[in-house]
This record gives structure tokens, C-alpha cells and sequence, in this order.
């Protein structure tokens, strides 16, 4: 009877097993071929084309080959910056067209270029969600720019303050030392000869750097631009991960770019928990924390503690130091590389470059300090940097996911679709600009940014649209103007002969090669 019963459960076990198995294989069969193969007929049957699907990868390695090959020619100021930038959507417009889909690993991806349907996307945040970063990613940044739901809800509303425009305003001196320090440099490179040719992207890198580590950390500055740094070395190996297929469980391998992550992971929490440690401790001795965004936010969380209980404030000391990576690569990345292409298209229309110089002498005078109403005043400086977020927007690329069936516009988007709306070619289309689309011209944001876009306005997205707009595209646009007109007051600029034309993706639009440019002092 007992060996009756043990091979019963021997029989019972072994069917357990089985069982477990045959489920895991379908769902793992599900996951790499059913699934999107169904998604993929259901795309078709609406008209909508682009690649088959091809097994784990998708259009991935096509995609990486095609980044390759583009990076390794540089193109002139004429050439098309998107065949570039972003070959791969490039070339899936070019040979489906608009209404085209690609795949990244088993998910596609839907290209959408309609104004209103992007609108539409970009506003109703609650069906159309963000991505779920991988683990990888996610160690360089999970700050407000990477949660959804009730979390991201609670991270808005407690870093708000921080960006106030009367909060702002007390931050422009602080900015403006950091643009005096960065002229003072210049101008001792160029004692010599009236003149020089350097790469000017360290250099603003360093301006933009100096600025977001004093305004977000205040007397920790110093401290915090350590941050940079580091942040700097992980970037290359989340592009890595960002143009390859994640396989759940793949971080947890000992492999070289996982150890070289963990390491520089580690040391930005160890020395973003100190900066935060002694903020606290500042503020708990009385010191004013009104001055930078660290403080504030902190006091931010503070207050909402006191009304609601600790319990009911989702910020905890990781979601702080998640937002202090954001606020530091953010704000550092965007910044540098839109003043690095506004120096360079101003030193290739020089007569933009003095039609804004002349603008600013008229409002600053030539020593004169720039304060907020003034920098208000810089309606040409504006037009120039809303023309460079055109035509080199930071992000080439938005990208969301639909979670269950929805509908967009005429379109029905299977559970799991994700949505790429294309920025850098929107950007580019002379259905919105006009013939000159290519072309440098700040005059087409004369009669604000509604008249530039015949009132389609979502085609003009450079900071996001509607309640995830990016909260600190003012903080951004205040330091631009102001580091723009502190380097007009003392500087003209020409491109060097020895400037290479090479726009790429290092997760923001940026020269592959520098910005070398030949300096004068006025």
C-alpha cells in the first residue's frame, strides 16, 4: 500500500512538473512569437506596414547598423539632420511611409506624425503611459520623467514649488556667476591674440553643470558636480543597453557593463545621500532652504507631511535621490546642448549672430548685468532659441505604450503597442514649416510659437505637451537666455575649418565630434 502511494505521488509530482513546463514554454512561445505576430496582422488589417516581425529581435539589429553607419560619416549644415540622427526612422518613412510601424525586440512600435493625434497621446497621460524602463536604465535615472499613476501624481505636486517663477527669479544671480566665471575663462584664452579655436561643448557642458549643481544643492555644489561626472561615464553604457533587447534577469549576470553600472550606481547614491543628509541638517538648524531646488522640495515634502501624516507622502529618501538625478542630467544635458547648436548656427549666419548681439548691447549694454525683466525683453534671442530647439531638439523621440486595447484616432491599438511620435522629423516637415523647413530662420517665431506652426501646436513639442510637459522647460529657457547674452556681450564666434557636421543620438541630440569654433574677443 505505502509503495502504491509513493508512486502516486512520484506520478502526481512528476504531472506537476510537466504541467509547469508546458505553461512556461507557451508562455515564454507566447511572449516571443504568438503575441506579436498576432499584433503585427492586427496593424496590417488597419494599413499600417513596416518590417515583418523576425524572432527576439525585431528590427533592433537593423536599427544598430544603421546608427553605425551614419556615425561613422559626418554630413554638411545642408544635409538632412534626421537621415542622421534618426537613420532607422528615417528610412522606415521613406519606404512604408507615415503610417508605418517598427519593431523593437517583439513590440511595435507605431510612428505617429498627426498634430492631433499627438496631441492627443501627449494629454491623456493615463492611456497613453510611459515606458517601463528597464533595470539597467533605470540605475542612471528614475526621477518625475520615468513614473506614471498616483506616484508620479504625488512627485508633481511636491516638486512644483521648486519651480515657481518668483523661485526662479532668485536663482538667476547664481546662474549669472557661473556664466562670469565661464567668460573669465575665455577671456584668458584669448589675451594673447584678441583669439582662439577651441571645442566649446566642455565648456558649456562645465557653465551648465556649474549652474544646475549650485541651483539644485546650493552650498553643495561643488559636491554635486561630482554627480556629472559620473552620470557622464554611465551614459555610454545605457545607450548600450537602450539599442539592444532586455532580457529579464540579464542585470543581474556579472558581466563587465554590469559591474562598470553597479560601481558608478553606488557611487551617485552614496554622495547624493550625503548632500541630502546635509541639507536636512541644515534646515533642522535653522538654515533657510528656500534657495535651491533641493531645499525647497525638501521642504516641500516636509509640509506635506505635517497636513497628511509621514505615511501619506510617497517620497522616500530613494525617490529624492531619483529626482536629484533627474534635476542633474536634465537640467545640465538639455541646456549645454542647445546652447552648443545655438553657437554653432549663429557662427554660420552671422547675421543673425548680430542682429541678437545687437539686441542685447541695446538691452544690457555692454557690462551691464542681466536681470529677469530685462532677459524678458530679448525677443530676437528668443526667436533664435526656439529656432534651434527645432531644428536639434534634445529628444529626437517620444515614446509610450498602451497598456490595454485602445483606440486612436481611426486606428485601434492592440494591448501591449507602443507609440513613437517622431519629433526630430515632425520638426522637419514642410507640411507644418514651409519649404524652408531645412533651414535657419528665426523669423518664422516672430509672431509667437502658435503663428510658426500654422496653430498646430504639437508639432512644436520640444519640452513635451500637456501634464507631463517637462517641469522645468522655464528653468531651462531662463539660463539659455542668460548664458547666450552674457557670451554675446563679450564674444563673436565663426566656425572653425576644422568643425565636423555630425548630429547624433548619445540620448540627447548632440555633436558626435565637438563644436570647434574660433573665439574673438569684442
Amino acid at each position: 500500500m505505502e509503495v502504491m502511494d509513493t508512486v502516486g505521488l512520484k506520478n502526481i509530482a512528476v504531472t506537476l512538473v510537466l504541467a509547469l513546463f508546458v505553461r512556461w514554454t507557451w508562455r515564454v512561445l507566447n511572449w516571443l512569437w504568438v503575441r506579436p505576430r498576432k499584433m503585427e496582422k492586427c496593424l496590417r488589417k488597419q494599413g499600417l506596414n513596416g518590417n515583418s516581425y523576425r524572432f527576439l529581435f525585431g528590427d533592433s539589429k537593423d536599427n544598430s547598423e544603421m546608427v553605425q553607419i551614419a556615425r561613422s560619416k559626418p554630413i554638411t549644415l545642408a544635409d538632412d539632420v534626421v537621415a542622421r540622427a534618426s537613420p532607422f526612422i528615417h528610412h522606415t518613412v521613406k519606404k512604408y511611409g507615415k503610417n508605418s510601424f517598427m519593431w523593437f525586440g517583439q513590440t511595435p512600435r507605431l510612428l505617429i506624425t498627426d498634430p492631433e493625434l499627438i496631441r492627443e497621446v501627449l494629454t491623456k497621460n493615463y492611456r497613453f503611459k510611459k515606458l517601463k524602463q528597464n533595470p539597467i536604465v533605470r540605475m542612471f535615472s528614475n526621477g518625475l520623467g520615468s513614473i506614471d499613476g498616483d506616484q508620479w501624481t504625488q512627485h508633481r505636486k511636491l516638486l512644483t514649488p521648486a519651480f515657481h517663477l518668483q523661485k526662479l527669479k532668485l536663482m538667476l544671480p547664481v546662474m549669472y556667476i557661473s556664466c562670469t566665471e565661464m567668460v573669465r575663462k575665455w577671456e584668458k584664452m584669448l589675451e594673447r591674440n584678441g583669439w582662439c579655436e577651441f571645442d566649446v561643448v566642455p565648456y558649456l557642458q562645465t557653465l551648465t553643470s556649474d549652474v544646475i549643481s549650485r541651483t539644485a544643492f546650493g552650498s553643495s555644489y561643488k559636491e554635486g558636480s561630482r554627480v556629472f561626472e559620473i552620470q557622464r561615464q554611465q551614459i555610454e553604457l545605457v545607450m548600450k543597453s537602450l539599442q539592444s533587447v532586455y532580457i529579464p534577469g540579464w542585470r543581474f549576470l556579472p558581466t563587465k557593463n554590469n559591474r562598470r553600472m553597479k560601481e558608478l550606481y553606488d557611487k551617485i547614491q552614496s554622495s547624493l545621500e550625503s548632500i541630502i543628509d546635509k541639507k536636512n541638517k541644515a534646515m533642522q538648524a535653522g538654515e533657510s532652504s528656500s534657495d535651491d531646488l533641493l531645499g525647497i522640495l525638501l521642504e516641500s515634502i516636509s509640509n506635506e507631511q505635517l497636513q497628511n501624516g509621514p505615511r501619506n507622502v510617497g517620497m522616500s529618501l530613494d525617490d529624492v535621490i531619483g529626482e536629484c538625478k533627474l534635476f542633474y542630467f536634465a537640467g545640465q544635458e538639455t541646456t549645454a546642448n542647445v546652447l552648443v547648436w545655438t553657437l554653432i548656427l549663429l557662427s554660420n549666419h552671422p547675421d543673425w549672430q548680430t542682429r541678437a548681439r545687437e539686441e542685447v548691447l541695446q538691452v544690457f549694454g555692454s557690462h551691464g548685468t542681466p536681470d529677469f525683466d530685462n532677459l524678458n525683453q530679448l525677443k530676437v534671442v528668443t526667436m533664435i532659441l526656439h529656432e534651434v530647439l527645432r531644428l536639434y531638439p534634445p529628444g529626437d523621440t517620444l515614446i509610450r505604450k498602451v497598456h490595454e486595447e485602445t483606440t486612436l484616432g481611426g486606428l485601434i491599438l492592440p494591448a501591449g503597442a507602443e507609440i513613437s511620435l517622431p519629433i526630430l522629423l515632425l520638426n522637419y516637415d514642410q507640411k507644418f514649416w514651409g519649404e524652408d523647413a531645412k533651414e535657419f530662420n528665426p523669423e518664422r517665431f516672430a509672431a509667437g510659437v502658435s503663428n510658426a506652426t500654422n496653430n498646430n501646436l504639437a508639432a512644436y513639442v520640444p519640452f513635451g505637451w500637456g501634464p507631463r510637459i517637462c517641469i522645468g522647460q522655464n528653468f531651462a529657457m531662463l539660463e539659455a537666455k542668460l548664458a547666450l547674452a552674457t557670451i554675446l556681450q563679450h564674444f563673436s564666434f565663426e566656425l572653425s575649418p576644422s568643425y565636423t557636421h555630425a548630429p547624433t543620438i548619445v540620448i540627447t541630440l548632440q555633436p558626435q565630434h565637438g563644436a570647434y569654433l574660433i573665439i574673438h574677443k569684442l
